[in-house]
């Protein structure tokens, strides 16, 4: 096995950061879209929760990223405290190389994600308060802002054509899709955490204003159905492309194939808890609303317990990709 150049902050950084830049897409699309009476007035309250997270993957992940640069470490090793800084030099190279582009962009997500928070911090705050204005700017902002940097995340692999399990069109798409369903996922575990709850007469625990609410968040899992649907259709096209491609991709793919030494940690870990598992217990909850009208209602410990699982499955193909790219460079295969 090759070494390892890159480990566990790599790997956090890109789950996080496509953690924070979905929540901060999803909770601006759901600002937006509420804007003409959609989600039944609730959205407002999912957007806010989404706004609140957003900043925190963003800023966690983006500092796992500069530690693994090795500043603080070359800094102390060297006794320049200047070399603490060393990161502000992706700033001042401006070309067109994804990591040039994608600092930019993940600065302007981070800077646009702290702004859009604040202006859900009050408790007050509601549509039409004085800060409303820039909260729907900011949500403007957020969508491509959000996209950008969960799309970068896979470019920043996908442009080594030296690793050829990374070296495939598909992987930003992947990315993008991931990160748009742990951002739901974080979204409705905050939610479902926090959310103010009441005990309805049939000793059942309901989000206060029920109806509301479960019209709400059938919205959000039925969309998150979706997104884990299509990053299925995304997992099929990566491996249809690196086996179409003549040469290393093949080659290199082979290692999440059966019989590779990651088969049993992506397709377990990765395909059938991470995305086929909650996928099946959200349809359990959805078709019922989407075919026959009912409420949706998941209760709230089947609600943590699939969101948490679609963050761990997350954050599992991010693991899976990262090494099995390093593992399997040009020299490997």
């Amino acid at each position: 096995m090759q070494e390892l150049q890159w480990g566990l902050p790599v790997i956090g950084y890109l789950f996080l950061a496509g953690v924070g830049a979905g929540a901060y897409t999803v909770s601006s699309s759901v600002l937006l879209r509420g804007g003409g009476g959609g989600f039944s007035g609730d959205h407002f309250n999912i957007a806010r929760y989404g706004a609140l997270l957003a900043p925190i993957p963003l800023i966690v992940g983006t500092g796992m990223i500069i530690l693994e640069l090795e500043t603080f470490q070359t800094a102390v090793a060297h006794g320049d405290i200047s070399l603490l800084f060393r990161w502000i030099n992706l700033f001042l190279t401006i070309n067109l190389s994804p990591m040039s582009i994608g600092s930019w962009v993940l600065a302007l997500c981070i800077i646009a994600s702290v702004g859009y928070a604040y202006t859900f911090l009050s408790k007050e705050s509601a549509d039409g308060d004085d800060k409303n204005g820039l909260r729907h700017g900011l949500a403007w902002i957020g969508v491509p802002l959000g996209i950008a940097v969960a799309v970068y995340t896979g470019i920043l692999l996908g442009a080594m054509p030296a690793r050829p399990f990374w070296n495939s069109p598909v992987l930003a798409l992947l990315f993008l899709v991931s990160s748009l369903s742990t951002g739901v996922a974080g979204i409705l575990l905050l939610r479902a955490l926090f959310g103010k709850h009441h005990k309805a007469p049939d000793g059942e625990t309901h989000d206060a204003s029920h109806k509301t609410a479960s019209r709400a968040t059938y919205l959000l899992a039925s969309s998150d159905v979706l997104l884990i649907g299509f990053e299925i259709l995304a997992i099929f096209l990566f491996i249809l492309f690196a086996n179409l491609t003549i040469g290393n991709p093949a080659k290199a793919v082979s290692v999440i194939l059966p019989g590779g030494e990651f088969a049993a940690m992506f397709w377990i870990g990765v395909v059938v808890i991470g995305l086929l598992l909650p996928v099946l217990i959200e349809l359990r909850y959805v078709i019922p609303t989407l075919l026959y009208h009912q409420p949706y209602a998941m209760p709230r410990g089947i609600e943590v317990a699939v969101c948490a699982v679609i963050l761990i499955g997350g954050f599992m193909l991010r693991y899976v990709v990262v090494v099995a790219g390093q593992i399997t460079g040009p020299m490997g295969i």
